[in-house]
C-alpha cells in the first residue's frame, strides 16, 4: 500500500502469529501484511461514555469468528479477515486461545447457530461473522442471547442493541483500480469474476464502481463480467476466468475468494488486479496491484468497545479515510502515467470532491440513475445498486 496511494495508511503491521483453532486447517505462518493504522479514529461504537454497561477485562475477553472458507488456505476473503483479528489481537494484547474460529458454509443457517452456540458455550463475548450468508442466523442468535455482541460482515440487518452490521467503502478502491485497469488494457477488454449477479450490491456496486473508474481514463474499454453465483466456488471461479482469458481479456479484476483470476491471468501473460490481501506474492509478474480491506481497524475498535462498555450498536461504514481499505503498491511494470492519475483521483475522493457515483449515471441498458449535482446515499449504495454501469457487459 504505497502513501502515494492510500491516504493515511502508511504503517504497515507483518502479522506473524499463527493461524490457529481453525478445524481441520493445515497451521501455517501468514506471508502477507495488514495495514494497522487508523483504528483508533474507528471508534463509532464508543461514543456512548456515560454507557452503564459492565466492562470485560482483557483476561476475560474471548472473541469468536465465522469464515465461510480456511483462512490459512490463500489469501481471499476469509484470510483477510484473519489478518485482521489477528491485528485486532495484536493491538489488544490478547492470547491465541481467546480467539475461536469456525469454518461454516454460509448457506447452512442450522450448522450456522450451531456454530455461534458452541462459540457462546466457550465463553466468546462478541461474535464475528463474516459473510452474508450468515446473517439471518446472525440476527436471530442475537434475540436468543442478549448478553452477547454479535457483529455480521455485511448485510443489512441490525438491532441497534447487541447486534450490528460492518462494512465499508471498497467501491473507493475499487475506482481507483479501475483506472490502474483502464491505463494498462491494449485490448481493451477487462475481465472481472464476479461472486453473484445484479441483485447483490455488495458486488454490483464494486463492479460499477470499477467500470466508472475504467471509463475516466479509457472510454473504449470495456469490463466483461463472468458470474459464479457463490461466494466461494474454486471450479467456478477457475471456469470464470479461462472464459475471460479465452474472451482476450488482457487485465483480470474479481469479486471472487480464490485467486485463480490472478494465477491464470499470470500463466496467460497478461495483467491481474488483485482482491481483499495483497496477490503479487502469487503473481508477482503480473499483479498491477490489489484492491484490499484493513479490517484490523475495525476489529480492534470493536472488541475494545466491548472490553470498555462503551459498545452502542451503531453500525460501521468506513472507507479509505478510515484506514478500512484501499490498493496496494502499483506494480513498476504499470504504464507511464498510472501513478499520476491514481494520485489525482486519491485527491479528490478524499477531498469530497470525487464520491465515485456522482450526477447521473447511464446503464448497460439505456436506463439513468441519480441526478446533476447530486450523490448517490449509503443506503442506495450499500442496497439499491442492481443495475451495471454503460461499459459492463455480462457474458453467459
Amino acid at each position: 500500500m504505497r502513501q502515494k496511494i492510500l491516504c493515511n495508511c502508511t504503517a504497515f503491521l507483518l502479522i506473524a502469529a499463527v493461524l490457529t483453532g481453525c478445524a481441520g486447517s493445515s497451521t501455517k505462518t501468514p506471508d502477507d501484511y495488514a495495514t494497522n493504522k487508523g483504528y483508533t479514529s474507528t471508534e463509532a461504537s464508543a461514543k456512548a461514555s456515560d454507557s452503564k454497561q459492565t466492562k470485560i477485562s482483557k483476561d476475560d475477553m474471548k472473541v469468536g469468528v465465522l469464515y465461510i472458507s480456511d483462512p490459512s488456505e490463500g489469501s481471499g476473503y476469509s484470510y483477510t479477515h484473519d489478518l485482521g483479528i489477528q491485528g485486532m489481537q495484536e493491538n489488544l494484547g490478547l492470547h491465541s486461545d481467546q480467539i475461536e474460529r469456525k469454518i461454516v458454509d454460509d448457506g447452512d443457517a442450522a450448522a450456522t447457530e450451531k456454530a455461534i452456540k458452541e462459540c457462546i458455550d466457550d465463553g466468546c463475548k462478541i461474535i464475528f461473522t463474516t459473510s452474508w450468508g450468515y446473517m439471518e442466523a446472525t440476527s436471530e442468535m442475537a434475540e436468543q442471547y442478549p448478553d452477547i455482541y454479535f457483529s455480521h460482515g455485511t448485510g443489512n440487518l441490525s438491532n441497534g442493541k447487541n447486534f450490528n452490521n460492518y462494512f465499508g467503502r471498497i467501491y473507493q478502491a475499487r475506482y481507483l483500480s479501475g483506472i490502474i485497469a483502464g491505463m494498462n488494457t491494449k485490448s481493451n477488454k477487462i475481465g472481472y469474476v464476479a461472486a453473484q449477479d445484479s441483485s447483490n450490491s455488495e458486488v454490483t456496486g464494486g463492479i460499477d464502481a470499477f467500470a466508472i473508474g475504467v471509463e475516466s481514463v479509457n472510454p473504449d474499454a470495456r469490463i466483461y463480467v463472468a458470474v459464479t453465483n457463490s461466494w466461494y466456488d474454486p471450479d467456478k471461479e477457475k471456469a470464470a476466468s479461462e472464459q475471460l482469458l479465452d474472451m482476450g481479456c488482457d487485465v483480470m479484476a474479481q469479486h471472487c475468494d480464490t485467486p485463480y483470476p490472478q494465477t491464470l491471468a499470470q500463466d496467460r501473460g497478461v495483467y491481474g488486479i488483485g482482491y481483499n490481501s495483497d496477490m503479487s506474492k502469487e503473481t508477482p509478474d503480473s499483479c498491477l496491484t490489489s484492491v484490499i480491506w484493513n479490517w484490523s481497524a475495525y476489529y480492534t475498535s470493536a472488541v475494545k468497545s466491548v472490553m470498555n462498555g462503551t459498545w452502542d450498536g451503531s453500525n460501521y461504514y468506513g472507507g479509505m479515510a478510515e484506514g478500512l481499505v484501499g490498493i496496494t503498491n502499483l506494480a513498476g511494470f504499470a504504464a507511464e502515467g498510472t501513478q499520476e492519475k491514481v494520485d489525482e483521483a486519491t485527491a479528490a475522493i478524499l477531498s469530497g470532491e470525487n464520491n465515485v457515483f456522482d450526477g447521473v449515471l447511464e446503464t448497460n441498458t439505456g436506463d439513468t440513475i441519480g441526478s446533476e449535482g447530486s450523490t448517490l446515499d449509503d443506503a442506495t449504495i450499500t442496497g439499491g445498486i442492481n443495475w451495471y454501469y454503460r461499459n459492463v457487459v455480462v457474458v453467459e
